[in-house]
């Protein structure tokens, strides 16, 4: 608790921002999408090698038709267009709308892929994707700030066909016997309010077990970014 307080105290502008009404908006507007297209850059050089296993066998979740329907949720800046195959016909999502720059920049980079809409939208509510209708869902970095992991996953499972994958790549909690858990419990409070909703400490695996895919593939990794608190990482990917 006196850590967290020294923390707080040391981001007391955000809080008073926020006490305000003012952070929020501009967090979402400026901050966030700045803050998340430089990370991105970091991240994905620590994460590559996982990416590009992940996303190998994504040819073979092809629909009847030949062609492959991808739908990524909270695409942010589209840091993951460039592991997607060519031809791929993708649908983008996200809740914030304030990453256009960044997200015709790497579309302007990977015009090996249709991009089909893009929807403002929640992973929790997809109701503008019609049931059965994408053959993967796309998920990085973005179950750590839904309101709720369980309506996303179900919105997961509706929308894709039988046979359909959701790949995911996400950082969770640690062991809680860790320091590095001790160390996400004591910026928990302020690192939710600075990055958007951000929670260190959601154990996601769990909630893809619960979810009903018929077959199931998680792997626990350490993706390490200096001084944050987000080590552990999951990868995988489930099928409906």
């Amino acid at each position: 608790l006196v850590l967290r307080a020294g923390l707080a105290l040391l981001a007391w502008p955000v809080y008073l921002l926020s006490f305000l009404g003012i952070w929020e908006p501009f967090c979402r507007k400026v901050f966030f999408p700045f803050f998340l297209e430089k990370i991105s850059g970091v991240h994905d050089k620590k994460s590559k090698k996982y990416k590009q296993e992940l996303f190998r066998n994504l040819p073979d979740f092809k629909g009847p038709s030949g062609e492959l329907r991808l739908l990524e949720i909270g695409t942010g800046s589209g840091s993951n267009f460039q592991f997607y195959p060519a031809g791929c016909k993708v649908t983008c999502t996200d809740i914030n709308p304030n990453f256009q720059e960044g997200l015709s920049r790497n579309m302007k980079k990977n015009q090996h892929l249709h991009y089909e809409q893009f929807l403002v939208a929640a992973g929790e509510d997809l109701r503008q994707v019609p049931s059965g209708s994408v053959d993967a869902v796309v998920c990085t970095l973005v179950l750590c700030s839904v309101q709720s992991v369980s309506s996303t996953l179900r919105e997961v499972l509706r929308v894709l066909r039988p046979g359909g994958a959701f790949y995911f790549l996400e950082h969770v909690a640690a062991e809680h016997s860790s320091w590095t858990y001790f160390w996400q419990q004591v910026c928990y409070p302020t690192w939710k309010l600075v990055f958007a909703g951000c929670c260190l400490t959601r154990e996601l695996w769990k909630n893809l077990e619960e979810a009903k895919f018929s077959e199931l593939k998680i792997q626990h990794i350490s993706v390490a970014l200096p001084w944050m608190p987000i080590e552990p990482h999951i990868v995988g990917y489930g099928v409906k």
